[in-house]
C-alpha cells in the first residue's frame, strides 16, 4: 500500500473512532428521565420542586458564607412566566434591610446518580450578588458538609460578572480550608443572554461545560469519599444569594435590587 493511500486510510479510522465516541456518548446520555421546560404560568411545579427557607439559623446562619439574604416561597420570589422560572432577589424593606429571594431544590424523587444535568439561564448582575446552579447530597451519607460533597456546576458574583465559575466541595477539597477545586471561565453576556451550564458526572469522573465548553474537570482518585463522594444520590438547587463571604467581597449595592435569574428549563439525562 502507498503512503497516501495509507494515510488515507489512517484519518477514516481515525475519524471512525471519534465519530464512535460522540455516537457512544450521545447514546450514554440520550434517556430525558426528568425535566422542568416551564411551559406553565404561577408558582414553581410543586411535584418538582421545594424550598429552603429562612435565613439558616441558628445552626448554620448566613447559610454558612454570613450571606444577607432569607429565603422564602413567596411567589414574589419565584415564579413561572412566559415559559421561564424566575428567582427574584429584591429588598422587601429599607427601614429593616431586609433583602428576600429563593433557593429551589428539586424534590418528588431521590435524586440522580451519574448523568447529564442541563440548566438554560440568563443570570442577574449588581454588586453583592452571588447566584448559583448546583447540587447537594439527597442524603448525607458521609456527614455533614462538606463531607458528603457539593457539586456547584455554576456560581457568578456581581463584582466579576463576566466569569463563571464551578467547584468541588469535599472533605478533602473544600472551601472551608481553602483548598477546593475550581476554574473559571468568561462568559462575558452572562447576564444579557442564556446559556447552557451543563454537568456530566460518571463514576471516574465529572465534567462541566457551558454551552459544550467543557471547562472544569474533576476526576475520582479512588482514595477514598473524603475526596470522592460521588457516589451517591445528589439533588438540584437553583438560587441567588447577597452579600457574603464571596458575593460581598467588595461589597452590595441594594439600589441595584430587585434583580432576577431566568431559567428556561432544567433537564435530566441518563
Amino acid at each position: 500500500m502507498n503512503r497516501i493511500n495509507s494515510l488515507v486510510l489512517l484519518s477514516l479510522i481515525c475519524l471512525g473512532s471519534c465519530l464512535s465516541a460522540t455516537d457512544d456518548k450521545d447514546k450514554k446520555y440520550s434517556t430525558l428521565v426528568w425535566s422542568d421546560e416551564f411551559d406553565y404560568s404561577g408558582v414553581p411545579d410543586t411535584t418538582k420542586w421545594t424550598y429552603d427557607l429562612g435565613d439558616g439559623c441558628p445552626n448554620n446562619c448566613g447559610w454558612g458564607n454570613n450571606e444577607l439574604q432569607q429565603y422564602t416561597s413567596d411567589a414574589a420570589n419565584a415564579y413561572v412566566e412566559d415559559g421561564k422560572l424566575i428567582i427574584v432577589l429584591r429588598q422587601d424593606s429599607e427601614i429593616d434591610s431586609l433583602f428576600t429571594s429563593a433557593r429551589l431544590l428539586s424534590t418528588g424523587n431521590k435524586g440522580w446518580k451519574y448523568g447529564r444535568f442541563e440548566f438554560r439561564a440568563k443570570l442577574p448582575s449588581a454588586l453583592g450578588t452571588w447566584s448559583a446552579l448546583w447540587m447537594l447530597p439527597s442524603e448525607w451519607i458521609y456527614g455533614g458538609w462538606p463531607h458528603s460533597g457539593e457539586i456547584d456546576i455554576m456560581e457568578n458574583v456581581g463584582y466579576d460578572p463576566d466569569s463563571v465559575v464551578s467547584a468541588t466541595h469535599t472533605g478533602m477539597y473544600n472551601g472551608a480550608q481553602g483548598t477546593q477545586k475550581h476554574t473559571a471561565i468568561a462568559v462575558p453576556d452572562c447576564d444579557t443572554a442564556f446559556h447552557n451550564y451543563i454537568l456530566e458526572w460518571d463514576e471516574d469522573e465529572y465534567r462541566v461545560y457551558v454551552d459544550e465548553n467543557l471547562f472544569f474537570t474533576y476526576q475520582n482518585e479512588n482514595k477514598s469519599s473524603a475526596q470522592w463522594p460521588y457516589d451517591q444520590r445528589f439533588r438540584l438547587l437553583m438560587n441567588i444569594a447577597f452579600g457574603g463571604n464571596w458575593g460581598g467581597l467588595k461589597g452590595i449595592d441594594p439600589t441595584a435590587l430587585p434583580v432576577k435569574m431566568e431559567v428556561d428549563y432544567v433537564r435530566v439525562y441518563q
